[in-house]
């Protein structure tokens, strides 16, 4: 299926590159979710994450034709969307807390203890707070590995991490994960793991 992405969107890179503005709008619905997830990742604020895609979005547009099919598509477009979001801390110089502050979230897990079922879009909800408690790099990994099915050598190039850094990341992000849950949930995560 990966190569049938890539020859998608190696058609489409092409079709933009000749000014085809409807190839263009294609491309970034293929990757504008998961890029904005990157996004949140790093700046753990959906309004400015919504701004820097915006961006990252006109840099592809106006930058297509530098891109030259060494890696996927999607490997150079995150990468950019992770050096925007960085680009764009500094330049605000704003300060990221590593976790949030446990008192920002509601007990969840008291609301309601019988909610056994919970639907696709509360586990969504779940994940998503859960991953804005946890360390940027570990969350910013996370999404790019299950989200995004990059390669470890792939979030390489995205991030420039080392190796070992990555596997750390993972290692540790998916343990900070369970644990936010838990947190989050109590009893009611067996229903989302």
């Amino acid at each position: 299926m990966g190569d049938k992405i890539e020859d998608i969107d190696t058609e489409l890179i092409i079709k933009v590159g000749n000014g085809d503005s409807i190839a263009f709008r294609t491309l970034v619905n293929l990757y504008k979710d998961k890029s904005l997830s990157l996004a949140v990742s790093i700046v753990k604020n959906e309004t400015l994450a919504e701004d820097i895609i915006q961006d990252v979005f006109m840099k592809v547009y106006k930058n297509i034709g530098k891109f030259k099919f060494k890696s996927k598509f999607s490997t150079w477009l995150y990468k950019i969307v992770v050096n925007s979001c960085y680009t764009e801390l500094k330049k605000k110089k704003i300060s990221i807390p590593l976790e949030e502050n446990e008192d920002s979230f509601d007990n969840i897990s008291s609301i309601e203890e019988s909610t056994n079922n919970l639907t696709l879009k509360d586990q969504k909800l779940y994940i998503h707070k859960a991953m804005k408690r946890l360390k940027i790099d570990e969350a910013l990994v996370l999404r790019l590995f299950y989200l995004c099915e990059m390669s470890l050598k792939e979030i390489e190039k995205i991030t420039k991490f080392n190796d070992s850094k990555i596997r750390v990341d993972l290692h540790r992000g998916r343990k900070n994960l369970k644990q936010q849950l838990k947190q989050l949930l109590g009893n009611e995560i067996n229903t989302l793991l």
